[in-house]
């Protein structure tokens, strides 16, 4: 009774490592695989603050229009001792002492103080603030299409990688099903060279087909393991066995055969060649401003505070050194004015700025219409590649029952004398080459509606059939 136990907990504690590996093995799906890499990949990461910042620099060049507002207070101790001549505060290291121009040098000194406001406020320059404010616009609103087309760009590179890592999968998988055909007649030859039935130099054929088809498994699960690390990457995690959803591959898309039009309003990519053409043509607007004035309003209040009594003129011993007597408000001014300013010579610098700007414009222009061009080209490769992605998805399915067919008959043929291991090794050939087609074609459907996806500039059309 005791022995019989073990038995049975070993049945159970395998069914729970199979429960557990099972659980473990979650299957990465195509939606989770392209949500993943939008989350984290750097470059989108980096337009989305990108994007931030020119959405902080419109609401910047809009404050630019309020007036500047300045206060200032300072309370110094020094003498006044005055000069007849010229001078010249040069590099802002003069010294602002004003007093009487007194026959010899004295050493008087007392507190004084000044406390300004100053408002400053260009109202008026021909449009020129509300042009910076549309061009900072334009500049987010470009940088929000980069933004825009880098995702959609990103999400064609993960599902075409997803779909290579699966094909790769799939095709390791066949040379698998290779290699078990391969050592499972090699081990028939070897019984029948064994039992001097046939010649020896057939189990050395035998072995050496065996040898080729781990070969030529290392290698696909060498490709397997490329295109894993490949799409981890463009996930943004850590390169691991993914485990992908293979019943995809075995079915026809539904809107395979749908006839797709370009719209160029809603393509990505044109979204932001256009977004590039509004910025330029926003910036030779802002720049024609600059050929005009600017009119400001301006106003000054000032107050000044001085240890220097009003007889010092009659009288050098009338000041105090009392700080509170320096510092207290004694006289104050205002001013206020409204100026304008204008570069006579600004027009001739702009007009040849302007000159750059609008050769740009054209330039982003004829940019956008290769792309235009390109993405046409793109959309009607897209159209026949589905159309041979569905022929050979159809003949591949022809092919592979021949294919097993024959290779069934030849070893059976083989068993029982009637047929040469070169038809054999033939059979098997045909087979396996059958199998890789069939994975390639399964493949190529989804590629080619990924392609057809990609040049419509609507990734909703391929991510909507899983």
């Amino acid at each position: 009774m005791i022995t019989n136990r073990y038995p049975a907990r070993l049945v159970l504690f395998a069914i729970f490592c199979c429960y557990t590996c099972t659980a473990q093995a979650q299957v990465l799906t195509m939606k989770d695989a392209v949500q993943t890499a939008l989350n984290n990949y750097g470059t989108i990461k980096a337009k989305a603050n990108y994007l931030q910042a020119s959405r902080a620099s419109v609401l910047q060049s809009r404050r630019d229009y309020l007036p500047n507002l300045n206060v200032s207070a300072q309370q110094d101790y020094g003498t006044i001792n005055g000069q007849n001549g010229p001078l010249y505060g040069f590099g802002g290291l003069g010294v602002a002492s004003s007093g009487l121009p007194l026959p010899e040098q004295n050493w008087n000194a007392a507190f004084g103080a000044l406390y300004l406001a100053n408002i400053n406020w260009e109202f008026f320059a021909f449009g020129r603030m509300k042009e910076r404010v549309r061009t900072a616009e334009s500049v987010a609103s470009r940088d929000e299409r980069d933004w825009q087309q880098e995702q959609f760009r990103h999400e064609v590179k993960v599902a075409g990688a997803y779909l290579n890592l699966l094909a790769a999968q799939r095709l390791s998988r066949s040379w698998e099903r290779n290699l078990e055909r391969a050592d499972t007649f090699r081990s028939v030859v070897k019984r029948r060279v064994d039992n001097g039935l046939i010649a020896g130099v057939d189990s050395s054929l035998a072995s050496a087909e065996a040898s080729n088809a781990r070969i030529t498994l290392t290698k696909a699960r060498d490709l397997e393991k490329e295109q894993a690390n490949l799409l981890a990457q463009l996930m943004g995690v850590a390169p691991e066995d993914f485990v992908l959803d293979s019943s995809i591959i075995t079915r026809i898309p539904s809107v395979i055969t749908d006839t797709v039009s370009l719209d160029g309003d809603s393509h990505p990519y044109l979204q932001f060649y256009r977004s590039r053409i509004q910025l330029s043509r926003e910036q030779e607007k802002y720049i024609k401003t600059l050929n005009y004035p600017a009119f400001s309003f301006f106003s000054v209040l000032q107050t000044r505070a001085s240890g220097f009594q009003a007889a010092y003129t009659q009288d050098q011993t009338a000041f105090s050194h009392n700080y509170w007597d320096g510092i207290k408000p004694t006289r104050s001014n205002y001013l206020l004015g409204v100026g304008v300013t204008w570069n006579l010579t600004s027009p001739l610098r702009i007009r040849q700025q302007s000159a750059v700007q609008r050769f740009t414009s054209a330039a982003l222009q004829n940019e956008m219409e290769v792309v235009d061009q390109q993405i046409k080209a793109q959309l009607a490769l897209a159209d026949v590649k589905i159309k041979n992605a569905l022929d050979n998805y159809r003949e591949s399915a022809i092919q592979i029952k021949a294919a097993s067919d024959a290779y069934l008959q030849k070893t059976v043929l083989y068993r029982n004398g009637l047929s040469t291991l070169v038809d054999v090794t033939q059979a098997m050939y045909t087979l396996s080459r059958a199998e890789t087609d069939r994975e390639i074609a399964y493949s190529n459907v989804w590629q080619a509606l990924l392609l057809k996806a990609a040049a419509a500039g609507n990734f909703g059309l391929f991510i909507n059939e899983f």
